[in-house]
């Protein structure tokens, strides 16, 4: 896992996002490399199970290449191994594509949005409840729920 560690100003309200870290006053170091979802795993906020449900919903997003691009990209995703060892990279792109896909219509109606935004898109969970016009807190148990029927979805135990 890449680190890329910085000191932030420790407040009440959590950790001060601009400026420098005061000599005087306490601060935190924070990973800005670190995902959302292994924040909240590291912190216990996530079971394993739950963590590696996200984890392979993220791997597949990213082997189908589902993210935006700014310009058009040539290189093809290189994947060693796997359940899609023996196949064209093309292939390989659509089955992580359909794996996706299934896996967001297993989660269901109503839970892929902080899914998609936590997992896939990288946002933090008070950021995605923010872009959805939920109440603080209220995202860490719908994205329990995704996360679940996700890992059940993988046959994660």
């Amino acid at each position: 896992m890449r680190r890329q560690l910085v000191e932030r100003e420790l407040t009440s309200e959590g950790p001060r996002r601009s400026g420098k870290a005061p000599r005087r006053g306490r601060s935190v170091t924070v990973n800005l490399a670190e995902s959302p979802l292994a924040w909240l795993h590291a912190r216990g906020h996530l079971d394993a199970r739950l963590f590696d449900a996200g984890e392979r919903l993220q791997a597949d997003y990213e082997r189908a290449q589902l993210a935006p691009s700014v310009t058009m990209r040539w290189d093809p995703v290189r994947v060693k191994g796997g359940p899609d060892a023996g196949l064209s990279p093309s292939e390989r792109q659509l089955a992580a594509k359909a794996r996706f896909d299934g896996a967001m219509a297993a989660a269901g109606r109503g839970l892929t949005d902080v899914l998609w935004r936590v997992v896939c898109a990288g946002e933090t969970l008070p950021d995605a409840e923010k872009a959805l016009q939920w109440p603080a807190r209220s995202g860490k148990l719908v994205l329990k729920l995704a996360l679940d029927r996700v890992a059940d979805f993988y046959r994660i135990n």
